[in-house]
């Protein structure tokens, strides 16, 4: 019995030795199958990369940039107050107004400078506009030089710090009623002497700007030196430019409409009806309009009713010294 335990015993030993025999040769095999299946991709592998080098990649077409002259991205336009919209009650001009002369109206278009095309359509209507060039803009030279060849009065369109400020940056060489004195000054005779032929200045934005004596003062000073007048965009109802040309006796007007606030033909109509209306009442009138195409195109078809009820002028002719016209203002001085 004890010899046949014995005997069972090792059988059994065998049996664990050859499982274990067996364990490892299996352990063997997936090593060197692993091995095998990594040479096979770096073979692989590097075979891929040698075929895509040979491959010689398609030639890339080269975009031909090509340079427009005639036109820049232009800033933004005017940001408009809110403005109650009175109906238009039919007015006949006075009757000595009908046996001398029609009352006067002033078209300035604001914002030239950036688009010679657009300012060139402008120049070929038969009509009298005033141009407001900005500072810095990339043709304001050109366009200035071909609006004086036309007669047509220069003026600059000032960049002013709006309300909105800094979510609507007025632009380049603007004005901002954080600078000194001495910086206001100093950009300011910049931006005079950047457009040449300038007769005087009208504001581009300014809600803020124009709202506060002290700043117009110390513009108005410059000008009056200058001997240049103002218009007053009026880009706030709380504008303070009018006292202050008062009080320092500088040439002014300001803007009665804005023709093209909204660009839609139908609407740009109804606001040269309300310029003409104005002007009937107060004898004279100005209006502001920018480089639109819109604009160009109602203007162009509205100019001969225009001319019938209205003179056009620059915008020189328009301005006033405390409510009197410039030659007899400087006949009493």
């Amino acid at each position: 019995m004890a010899k046949k335990k014995s005997d069972l015993k090792k059988i059994k030993k065998q049996k664990r030795s050859w499982k274990d025999i067996g364990f490892k040769v299996q352990i063997q095999k997936s090593i060197i199958g692993l091995v095998i299946l990594v040479l096979a991709a770096v073979v692989l592998a590097h075979f891929l990369i040698k075929q895509k080098q040979s491959v010689k990649p398609a030639p890339v077409k080269q975009k031909v940039l090509v340079k427009k002259h005639t036109a820049c991205k232009i800033p933004a336009f005017e940001i408009y107050p809110r403005e109650k919209s009175t109906p238009l009650i039919p007015v006949l001009p006075p009757k000595e107004l009908l046996k001398k002369e029609l009352p006067k109206v002033a078209i300035i278009i604001d914002d030239i400078g950036y688009d010679k095309a657009v300012a060139a359509k402008f120049l070929a209507l038969d009509a009298v506009f005033t141009f407001s060039v900005l500072p810095c803009s990339p043709f304001q030279k050109f366009i200035a030089q071909k609006a004086r060849s036309k007669g047509m009065d220069i003026m600059l369109h000032l960049p002013m710090e709006p309300i909105e400020y800094p979510m609507v940056n007025p632009g380049p060489g603007a004005l901002f009623v954080s600078m000194s004195p001495d910086q206001l000054i100093d950009q300011l005779n910049k931006d005079l002497d950047a457009v040449p032929y300038i007769k005087g200045v009208n504001n581009h934005m300014g809600s803020r700007m124009t709202t506060i004596s002290t700043k117009m003062y110390q513009i108005f000073s410059i000008l009056k030196k200058r001997g240049l007048f103002f218009i007053d965009s009026r880009t706030t109802s709380e504008s303070l430019c009018k006292p202050s040309a008062r009080l320092l006796l500088i040439p002014f007007a300001q803007r009665d409409v804005f023709l093209d606030h909204i660009q839609n033909p139908e609407v740009i109509r109804r606001q040269i009806d309300r310029l003409i209306h104005i002007a009937q009442v107060q004898k004279k009138a100005v209006g502001i309009a920018h480089p639109h195409m819109v604009t160009y195109e109602v203007l162009r078809e509205k100019l001969p009713y225009l001319k019938k009820k209205v003179r056009l002028v620059s915008a020189s002719h328009i301005v006033r010294i405390n409510g009197i016209d410039v030659k007899t203002a400087a006949a009493l001085n």
